[in-house]
């Protein structure tokens, strides 16, 4: 196995997450004509459906470990045929049904793709010192593939695509669905990490059930705030010709802090670091619910210091929950199936809860927009945000010192 396969593959399942949070409510509401109660409706009802999934298909994972090759080309090939359907091909059926089916398959193979990936944390790190190295490189993968698909419908747009560049942007994604399918099929000899059948005393005594409940409520904050990136920016703040570098700005930040939060956690523990890296999300969420029309410098900075912020959600949450696992030798497929189907939900409660939201108050993107409008903008982007990682550093402050990577 070479490191730089696992940032890859790290990379295109980044692109399929993420980002298409980032993307879905403008392209739904612009591009397809639906409303933004519709498409938040639609995201929940979708998690409904992971909520059976995720578990099974670990379930299937952990039950044919020798068949993970397979598993992958079909979350592959999975997601290439569901970004073509989303925002390439003509739909054949009405709007509001393309969606459901394009992200039906897009989600499923990307849970597939997910769960794999990160049930062999422990085989690919071969020890749990290991895993912070590893999560190093996953990460350093995850931020890219994630700046790329944050910018790629803007650069298709300044390279002459129309529809917002968004049919060019699937037909990206889909071929570098292939290309990372073809260029990382060795991963998969990687063997280990097997061990004993889930249970949810088992999964609880170990740890992984509260940092379970962690990692979702931990999630919230990043999910509203990505949900709400480009109306914060072109509404809110008016700066619409910067929506694109900020979200640069705020990837990159991420992806440089890695490091230096693997090293201090390494040094003082993951507990700890997780405990200044909210921190510093607070005072970001918070500095921007009291930025005026057109700072753009001053959001360039909160930028700066909320990408750094998720960089250490990034690289320690998850090997905390890997390393749980495998202290109790528990089979990882399933309980990383669960763990996906966390983060998904995050990113549609964010969705189902604050559009309709906003529908209500009134607001419009791209169009003129009431004072109301306006502030519950602001709150859903920066206030409520804030509230959510005070009770995530209470729970991380109560986490027990055997769940800590030292």
């Amino acid at each position: 196995m070479a490191y730089w396969q696992v940032s890859l593959f790290a990379m295109l399942l980044a692109a399929a997450g993420l980002p298409l949070y980032i993307h879905l409510p403008r392209y739904a509401t612009a591009q397809m004509g639906l409303d933004m109660s519709t498409v938040g409706g639609l995201l929940i009802a979708l998690r409904a459906v992971d909520f059976v999934q995720d578990p099974f298909l670990g379930r299937l994972i952990d039950r044919f470990p020798g068949a993970r090759a397979v598993f992958a080309a079909v979350a592959a090939f999975g997601m290439a045929v569901g970004f073509l359907m989303l925002f390439t091909l003509p739909a054949p059926v009405d709007q509001e049904a393309r969606l459901v089916l394009s992200l039906v398959l897009v989600f499923t193979a990307y849970s597939l793709g997910s769960i794999l990936f990160y049930g062999q944390s422990m085989a690919f790190a071969g020890s749990r010192a290991g895993l912070m190295r590893l999560a190093g490189w996953r990460e350093a993968g995850s931020l890219a593939g994630i700046i790329l698909a944050a910018i790629a419908p803007m650069a298709f747009v300044l390279l002459g695509a129309g529809s917002g560049g968004y049919p060019a942007f699937g037909l990206a994604l889909a071929c570098a669905a292939i290309l990372v399918w073809l260029l990382t099929r060795s991963l998969w000899r990687v063997t280990g990490g097997e061990g004993a059948a889930l249970s949810l005393a088992v999964l609880r005594q170990s740890g992984g059930l509260r940092l379970l409940v962690l990692a979702l409520v931990n999630s919230l904050p990043v999910a509203m705030t990505s949900t709400l990136f480009l109306f914060f920016v072109e509404d809110r703040l008016k700066l619409p010709g910067l929506a694109g570098p900020y979200l640069i700005l705020f990837f990159l930040a991420a992806g440089l802090s890695v490091p230096v939060w693997a090293r201090l956690t390494r040094a003082i523990g993951a507990r700890r670091v997780l405990l200044w890296a909210m921190s510093l999300a607070i005072l970001s969420f918070g500095g921007a619910a009291l930025l005026p029309e057109g700072a753009a410098l001053a959001f360039g900075v909160i930028c700066l210091a909320s990408g750094a912020a998720l960089g250490a959600d990034m690289v320690i949450l998850p090997a905390l929950f890997a390393a749980s696992l495998g202290r109790a030798g528990i089979q990882a497929g399933q309980a990383f199936g669960f763990w996906s189907f966390v983060g998904k939900l995050a990113l549609a409660i964010a969705a189902a809860l604050l559009l309709p939201v906003l529908d209500l108050a009134g607001f419009r993107a791209g169009g003129e927009n009431s004072a109301t409008a306006l502030t519950t903008l602001t709150l859903s982007y920066a206030v409520l945000p804030c509230l959510l990682k005070l009770v995530a550093i209470w729970m991380v402050a109560r986490l027990s010192r055997e769940v800590d990577l030292t």
